[in-house]
């Protein structure tokens, strides 16, 4: 029978994935809690260090066209350490990518967690497509050692008037393989992260792939009539897979903010 102060951790843990009420062994954590972490922490290094099967990823995407990229970081203890060489592109890689005009471009950067990009990215691009039926979609675009801003510089090579940048999120103790979405309109080198748009916390036990797409799909279409992305726009998505709407008494369609004291 739990103590009585078990009991209260009981019920705040069905509420969290964090690590709350490990209970003791003497002055230590219990050897089952122990392991538990020694777990987390292996699977987050993995994630971090781990490499994309960029092959099998192209065979997930297909029958979309892909094209392989990578940044100006040769390595991956390189990429760690130098940012900044994770948001260029190698030389080398500028004649690979197709000239547009393209509406918009997807990048799938494996960014600090390998796990993430492998296994919800082509998920997530094959439903977020259908909402997109009208739009001019350049190849998808696969980067190793990437951060958010190569996005750009391929883009702006691809005469793209818009990136998507799907990217592995640094990991934590209890969620090694979140994927992060980055959308930026008019993308070029030089790109402020105010200048985009987020969502993330893409995994199983966060936002589910259709929700995501069907986010994404809605700040990629306000962001194309607006001509801007970033802080100045604003997600007024309506809710929608299930989620119950709120009830007003004078409801309207759904409007987008927009924050006019800055640049557009």
């Amino acid at each position: 029978m739990p103590r009585s102060a078990d009991r209260v951790w009981l019920r705040f843990k069905d509420l969290t994935r964090a690590r709350i009420g490990l209970g003791r062994a003497g002055d230590a954590l219990p050897t089952q809690r122990l392991l538990e972490f020694a777990e987390a922490h292996g699977a987050a290094r993995d994630a971090v260090y781990g490499r994309v099967d960029f092959a099998a990823l192209a065979g997930q995407l297909r029958p979309l066209e892909s094209v392989r990229v990578h940044s100006a970081a040769p390595d991956r203890a390189t990429y760690l350490r130098r940012p900044d060489l994770g948001r260029r592109l190698a030389a080398e890689c500028v004649a690979r990518l197709p000239a547009g005009p393209f509406d918009a471009v997807f990048v799938v950067a494996d960014g600090l967690s390998a796990s993430a990009a492998q296994h919800q990215a082509a998920g997530l691009i094959h439903a977020v497509l259908p909402r997109l039926a009208a739009w001019r979609i350049g190849p998808i675009v696969l980067a190793a050692q990437a951060r958010v801003a190569l996005g750009d510089e391929i883009a702006a090579a691809m005469n793209a008037a818009m990136v998507v940048v799907l990217i592995g999120e640094r990991p934590g103790l209890s969620v090694p393989n979140s994927l992060g979405i980055y959308l930026t309109q008019a993308p070029r080198v030089g790109r402020r992260d105010s200048e985009r748009n987020c969502i993330s916390n893409v995994h199983d036990d966060g936002l589910t792939q259709g929700l995501a797409a069907e986010k994404l799909a809605w700040l990629m279409q306000q962001s194309r009539l607006l001509g801007f992305s970033g802080v100045a726009l604003k997600e007024d998505a309506p809710l929608s897979l299930g989620a119950p709407e709120v009830p007003s008494e004078s409801p309207q369609p759904p409007q987008l903010k927009a924050n006019h004291d800055g640049p557009p």
